[in-house]
């Protein structure tokens, strides 16, 4: 290295540092909100995936349990099959919504704490304005999540009994005396099915509202 250009080479290092240091705290904001979003969409991704799975895993119950089956053992395994991608569905589901929510009280923690930064009053009202709509619109999915947790835990719990139940008797009779159940826990599928739809609402809607450039 030519030390006679040290100074000029020291002062350009420092000034790169710095713009690095400036553009990182710049984008925090949008990086968590990116992390946050990201959660969404993975748990939009599972509850669409719950509710197709709830249709399939209901089909191979009806095919299970219908008198004219031919092959109730191969019925058996398909919808065993079914049962355990219900239950590693809803095991990724809650998982992810831990995530989403850890994510998202980040976001308005780390908000917070930089709320006081604005010297121009009316920025300062923006900004507190901004926040407060976010969190609003945010709230909304744990709203709309109220019992969710309940009809998918439900369901899970009937078709994994159902299952266990038929694994020891498979004979007609037995069949026909678990399908009262069997009907229940359709139903109880079909109202799992109702229960998510708003909080796929509420999720699209703080999407919307939380993505850089995204339309309002």
């Amino acid at each position: 290295m030519n030390f006679k250009k040290l100074p000029l080479f020291l002062a350009m290092a420092c000034i790169a540092g710095s713009l690095s240091i400036m553009s990182g705290c710049a984008t925090t904001g949008a990086d968590r909100a990116a992390k946050t979003t990201t959660s969404m969409r993975d748990v939009q991704t599972d509850i669409d995936q719950a509710a197709m799975q709830v249709d399939a895993t209901n089909a191979s119950l009806d095919d299970l349990v219908n008198p004219g089956q031919p092959n109730i053992t191969e019925s058996f395994k398909k919808y065993s099959a079914n049962v355990a991608k219900m239950d590693k569905t809803a095991k990724r589901l809650d998982r992810h919504t831990e995530q989403m929510k850890s994510r998202g009280n980040n976001y308005f923690e780390e908000w917070d704490k930089q709320e006081n930064r604005y010297t121009n009053p009316q920025i300062q009202a923006l900004s507190e304005q901004r926040r407060t709509e976010l969190r609003e619109t945010y709230s909304q999915i744990s709203a709309s999540s109220v019992g969710m947790r309940g009809a998918l835990d439900a369901y899970v719990k009937d078709i994994k009994e159902i299952q266990k139940y038929l694994s020891t008797d498979m004979t007609p009779k037995g069949v026909e005396a678990i399908t009262p159940v069997v009907q229940r826990a359709k139903e109880e599928g079909n109202k799992l099915k109702e229960v998510i739809r708003p909080v796929q609402a509420a999720i699209q809607r703080t999407q919307a509202e939380m993505t850089p450039g995204s339309p309002r």
